[in-house]
């Protein structure tokens, strides 16, 4: 029987943490709910499937003169301690997806074992990452409950990239935060134009999956 899928978004140190590399205003307040959500999908047994960006100093998108739209300083770059995960979300075992595709078919196998997925990319969409649409196809949830950092960025593009695909939707707004309130306000009317349901973490750990 499909099941929703808890997708949480780049929940790393360098994002969440004031005093960080590239912190998002009130990340560090929405980490109890992103805390809530991620148990929740523990105690019912629900994949959560974690993005988190993976960055080397040659990256395109890391930059020393950055325009905070395409480009951003130094951030969340391998090995380092704000790559981590914060400890709210941080996942016991999971499955680290790199960009390198797997052979045809050994994902769904892969997956099949794994409730918590490490999704890595080097650009703010996830779906830079080539492994992910198999990944989603296997899961084959019911609806993608989105949350984590940032809103008008690396939120904005996966749920554009799932909505293009066909998934339902959901945004748990208190579990989440954006860099620009300008843009925040301008995704939230794409989404609610595109039929995104918009929930809070009450009303998720409330209901039964």
């Amino acid at each position: 029987m499909s099941r929703p899928l808890l997708w949480d978004v780049d929940t790393q140190v360098d994002f969440v943490r004031a005093g960080a590399k590239l912190p998002v205003p009130g990340a560090e307040d929405a980490a109890p709910a992103m805390a809530r959500l991620v148990r929740w999908a523990a105690e019912h047994g629900l994949t959560h499937l974690a993005t988190a960006d993976d960055h080397e100093l040659t990256d395109p998108e890391i930059s020393d003169a950055p325009d905070y739209e395409a480009t951003y300083p130094p951030h969340c770059l391998r090995g380092t301690p704000g790559a981590a995960k914060i400890p709210e979300t941080a996942q016991l075992d999971p499955l680290p997806i790199s960009l390198t595709p797997y052979p045809p078919g050994l994902l769904p196998r892969l997956v099949e074992g794994h409730r918590e997925l490490l999704v890595l990319k080097k650009t703010y969409s996830a779906f830079s990452n080539p492994n992910l649409d198999p990944i989603l196809a296997s899961l084959a949830p019911s609806e993608v409950l989105i949350f984590g950092v940032a809103t008008d960025v690396c939120n904005h593009a996966a749920i554009m990239g799932l909505l293009a695909r066909g998934y339902d939707v959901a945004f748990v707004e208190d579990a989440s935060s954006g860099l620009s309130e300008e843009r925040v306000a301008a995704v939230l009317v794409q989404w609610r134009e595109r039929d995104v349901r918009f929930t809070t973490t009450d009303e998720v750990v409330s209901a039964t999956p």
